[in-house]
């Protein structure tokens, strides 16, 4: 892959103050690409701005809400009128809501599906009509929790498995149109999300009980969904155990049924 693939392009992400909203903009910025950040800490946004200036790019940090669709359509105002255009948007934010399903809230819920889901679809919607008009790519991080389902994982399986419906249906109805649409399955990646509560909240404090075995690098997930989108496929999961979670999950679900059973008992 070379930095020509993204050179001078505008590339907008959302929940890009951390994690691998973070590390897909400088990966996009050493790429060649100017970049714009939205998010909720504005703190946030403005070092991984400064940090793709530092690169010799131009970018812009602008503060945005997912869940407030007027907020989203100003931020999408903001990438056209700040860079000239919009060239790739890739719809990242999120986070997680845990629990065994009867101990979830109906806040709990709605909560997780204004940000995952509904926010997700105000973000596409708001950046579609600029896209359109560069045939750039739209870009949903998933999760491999959109094809396997985890005891206490119900809420985000469920958001990210009508995230997977979204992109597989825009793949189909933007086909033709000169608009991609890369629907991302990571498996466990180094991020904050394990450090964020079900009502939201970052806690540097709270402890990431994943095995950290199998967590890959921020960095290096960055590198491979950045160039997942460049070539414009339209699905991709990596790590190597999220392919075999997700393949476990699509094609023997009643193995994976009991195996959790069995863990369980």
């Amino acid at each position: 892959m070379t930095s020509g693939r993204a050179s001078d392009q505008v590339v907008w992400i959302t929940g890009g103050g951390s994690g691998l909203g973070r590390a897909m903009a400088l990966e996009f910025a050493r790429l060649g690409a100017d970049v714009a950040v939205s998010g909720r800490r504005a703190d946030r946004l403005e070092e991984v701005a400064a940090a793709a200036r530092a690169l010799g790019r131009r970018a812009l940090a602008i503060p945005c809400d997912v869940t407030d669709d007027a907020d989203v359509a100003r931020a999408a105002a903001a990438v056209v009128a700040g860079l000239g255009r919009l060239d790739t948007a890739v719809v990242n934010a999120g986070f997680s809501v845990m629990g065994r399903f009867e101990s979830l809230s109906d806040a709990d819920l709605r909560r997780q599906f204004d940000t995952n889901v509904f926010g997700a679809a105000s973000t596409i919607r708001h950046a579609l009509p600029a896209l359109r008009a560069s045939r750039g790519r739209l870009a949903l991080v998933c999760s491999v929790a959109g094809m396997i389902a985890t005891p206490k994982g119900s809420a985000y399986a469920a958001s990210k498995y009508a995230l997977r419906a979204l992109g597989q249906t825009l793949a189909i109805e933007l086909h033709g149109s000169g608009v991609s649409c890369t629907t991302i399955y990571p498996g466990m990646v180094a991020s904050e999300i394990a450090q964020v509560d079900n009502e939201g909240r970052f806690s540097p404090d709270r402890e990431d009980r994943r095995p950290s075995r199998l967590i890959w690098p921020t960095e290096r997930a960055a590198k491979v969904m950045v160039a997942a989108i460049l070539r414009r496929e339209r699905e991709f999961t990596f790590t190597g155990h999220g392919r075999l979670g997700a393949w476990l999950g699509k094609h023997v679900p009643g193995l994976v049924h009991l195996l959790m059973t069995r863990r369980r008992s």
